[in-house]
C-alpha cells in the first residue's frame, strides 16, 4: 500500500477493483462524444464560430489537427486511421486541410493566437519533412502560435528518425507523445508492431537534443502474450529513458466495434487477474520511482508542468487528456476532429471521402455536435474537477451555478454513497474528496454525476475502467 498523501495513489484491494470494474467514459469531455447529435449540424457550428468574438474577455484558443495516415496497422488500436503505403494520398489531405482552415477563418472571430497545438493520428510522422514545414507554414498564417505555448506531436519512433525530429524542433514543436506500448518482441509481433528499444531511444534522444520541454511515452496494458513478468522488463526499459510523462492505457478488446482488433488471438490475451497484476505492478514501480499519479492513466515527474499544474489547481482535462492551460476554446481540423467553441462541441465527418466531398463544395466538414445547456455545464464542472483534482468544492460549485449542491445532487450523493461505504471517497459538509485508495476509480465516481447514464444502457459500449 502506498502512503495517502495528496499526491499518491494508493492500491485498492484487486478484489474491490474487480467489484467496481464497470464499462465508463474517459471524459476527455461531457456530455461525451456518443452524446453529440445531427441536429448540431455545419450552420450551428459556423454561428458559434461567428459569436466567439462576443465573449467576455479573450478565449484563449487551442488548435488539433487530425493526421489519419499510418503505414502499416497496429491491430489494437482504435484510431479513426487511413492504412496505406501510398504516401502520394497526403497531397490530397493536406490541400483539403488548409481549404478547411480557410472556411473556419472566413467565420472565426475573436483571438486567433494558439496557446497549445496538437498533431494528432493515425501517424502524424507519416508526413515527409517538407509536408511538416508546409502544413505548419499553413496554419501559422491563418493561426499565429503564442509565446511559450505547448505545441506537441504524435510521433511513431519507426517514422521519426533524428534528422525529422530536428526539423519538428525547428518547426515550434516542443512537446512529443512517443507511442511505444511495449517492448517485448513477442508481444510486439502479436500486435503488428515491431520497434526496437534503440530506435525509441534513439527518437527520444534525438528529442532532448532538438530542446523538447517533455516526452511522453505511451504504454498499453492487457496485449496479447503480456504478463506480470514481460511487462516488468518493459518498464525496466522506460525507467531508463525516463521520459518526463507516461500513460498507461488499458487495452479494451472490441473486435465487433474495431476491425483491426479482429488479427488477435482471445487466447492470447492475459486473464483479467494477470491483467490487472500488470497495472497494479506498475503503478506501484512508477510511484516509487518518483512519479506523481496525474489520474486515469497518466504519470508525471514531480517537476513536470503537468504535475505542477495539478498541484496548483490549474489542471484541465479536454480531447487529448489533461492539460496544463486554461480551459480553451478549441478548433479540430481533419477527418474525425472535435472542436469546442463557447458552450459547444462539435465533431468532422469520420470518413475521408465524405470530408472530402464537402470541403470540395466549400461547406465545413461538421457532422453532429451538441450546445450544452445550463446542467450539462453545472455537471462538467463537478465530472471535470473530480478528473483532474479528486476533488470537489460545494461552495464553488454553488457560487457558479447558482445551485445548493447537496438538493441538486440528493440522488447523485446517494448513488456515491457505496463508494463512501468502501473508503473510497469522503464526504463533508463542503468538500467531496476521492481518497488515494479510489483515485483508480475515479470514472466510477465520476459517473455518478452523469446524467446520461442514469436511464441509458449505452454504457455497455465503453470499455472497462480496469
Amino acid at each position: 500500500m502506498l502512503m495517502s498523501t495528496r499526491n499518491q495513489v494508493a492500491l485498492p484491494d484487486p478484489e474491490l477493483l474487480r467489484r467496481f470494474d464497470v464499462p465508463g467514459p474517459r471524459y476527455t469531455s461531457y456530455p461525451t462524444a456518443d452524446r453529440f447529435v445531427e441536429a448540431f449540424d455545419a450552420q450551428a457550428f459556423a454561428n458559434w464560430l461567428g459569436k466567439r468574438g462576443e465573449a467576455v474577455g479573450p478565449t484563449p484558443l487551442s488548435l488539433y489537427v487530425h493526421l489519419p495516415f499510418c503505414n502499416t496497422v497496429c491491430y489494437y488500436c482504435a484510431c479513426n486511421k487511413v492504412i496505406t503505403r501510398d504516401h502520394g494520398k497526403t497531397v490530397e489531405y493536406l490541400a483539403a486541410l488548409e481549404r478547411e482552415a480557410d472556411l473556419v477563418c472566413a467565420l472565426l472571430t475573436g483571438e486567433r493566437r494558439i496557446e497549445q497545438l496538437h498533431f494528432g493520428g493515425g501517424t502524424p510522422t507519416f508526413l515527409s519533412n517538407d509536408e511538416l514545414r508546409a502544413l505548419m507554414a499553413m496554419l501559422t498564417q491563418r493561426f499565429p502560435l503564442a509565446a511559450k505555448g505547448e505545441f506537441s506531436i504524435e510521433v511513431d519512433p519507426r517514422s521519426t528518425p533524428p534528422d525529422k525530429v530536428r526539423v519538428l524542433g525547428e518547426l515550434g514543436f516542443n512537446r512529443m507523445s512517443v507511442g511505444v506500448q511495449d517492448f517485448e518482441t513477442t508481444v510486439q509481433r502479436a500486435v503488428n508492431r515491431l520497434q526496437s528499444f534503440e530506435m525509441t531511444r534513439a527518437t527520444i534522444d534525438a528529442a532532448r537534443a532538438a530542446g523538447f520541454k517533455s516526452v511522453n511515452l505511451d504504454l498499453i496494458y492487457g496485449l496479447p502474450k503480456q504478463t506480470r513478468e514481460t511487462f516488468a522488463r518493459t518498464l525496466d526499459k522506460v525507467l531508463a529513458i525516463s521520459p518526463e510523462r507516461i500513460a498507461l492505457y488499458h487495452y479494451a478488446h472490441l473486435p465487433e466495434r474495431f476491425k483491426p482488433q479482429r488479427r488477435i488471438n482471445p487466447a492470447e490475451l492475459p486473464s483479467s487477474q494477470e491483467k490487472m497484476g500488470i497495472m497494479l505492478d506498475a503503478i506501484q514501480r512508477l510511484t516509487d520511482a518518483g512519479y506523481q499519479y496525474i489520474g486515469m492513466d497518466h504519470f508525471a515527474k514531480s517537476d513536470d508542468d503537468l504535475a505542477r499544474a495539478q498541484n496548483q489547481g490549474r489542471l484541465h482535462r479536454n480531447f487529448q487528456g489533461y492539460s496544463t492551460r486554461p480551459d480553451c476554446d478549441l478548433i479540430g481540423l481533419g477527418v474525425s476532429a472535435i472542436s469546442k467553441i463557447g458552450p459547444t462541441y462539435s465533431q468532422n465527418v469520420r470518413e475521408l471521402e465524405e470530408y472530402y466531398d464537402r470541403i470540395n463544395n466549400g461547406l465545413l466538414p461538421t457532422a453532429r455536435g451538441i450546445l450544452l445547456d445550463r446542467d450539462d455545464l453545472l455537471r462538467r464542472a463537478v465530472i471535470m474537477s473530480l478528473m483532474c483534482h479528486f476533488v470537489v468544492s460545494k461552495e464553488a460549485i454553488e457560487t457558479a451555478h447558482l445551485i445548493r449542491f447537496d438538493e441538486y445532487f440528493k440522488r447523485e450523493l446517494t448513488t456515491l454513497k457505496q463508494f463512501v461505504d468502501e473508503g473510497l471517497v469522503e464526504l463533508s459538509a463542503d468538500w467531496i474528496s476521492v481518497t488515494p485508495k479510489g483515485k483508480l476509480l475515479i470514472r466510477a465516481i465520476a459517473m455518478c454525476f452523469d446524467r446520461y447514464l442514469q436511464h441509458d444502457e449505452r454504457v455497455r459500449r465503453y470499455s472497462k475502467i480496469v
